[in-house]
């Protein structure tokens, strides 16, 4: 299941990375040109580590990046205007971000913790 996640969620970061060029604005985001390239960047670290990657290596990748989304979408509601700005006029994140973070950070996080139930009469791994 974790190749899986990471698998359609690097196809997911790809095609917003993508859309974000013709349409910034799209889900009331701001995707920056800045913003769009690390979507692009994550999409395919994700496809990589879905496709590719061993399942201890995507496991791994999707808690790093669970906890580093997660994050990145609560410190912004922390915020006094709920912008959240990285670089001044490149990559600033919003309330729409913000949520799309956090959501995104708890789908990896769940990729990344998810453990296959043990068949019975199956040995323990």
């Amino acid at each position: 299941m974790t190749k899986n996640i990471a698998t359609v969620l690097g196809v997911i970061f790809l095609i917003v990375g993508l859309l974000g060029f013709a349409v910034p604005e799209l889900m009331g985001m701001h995707l920056s040109p800045a913003h769009n390239l690390i979507h692009l960047v994550s999409g395919a670290l994700a496809l990589y580590f879905g496709l590719k990657g061993t399942p201890a290596a995507a496991r791994s990748f999707c808690i790093v990046f669970g906890v580093f989304y997660g994050l990145l979408g609560v410190v912004g509601f922390f915020l006094p205007d709920r912008m959240l700005t990285l670089i001044p006029n490149q990559l600033m994140l919003g309330p729409a971000d913000h949520i799309i973070h956090v959501l995104l950070g708890v789908v990896f996080l769940a990729a990344g913790l998810y453990k296959r139930p043990a068949l019975a009469g199956s040995p323990a791994p």
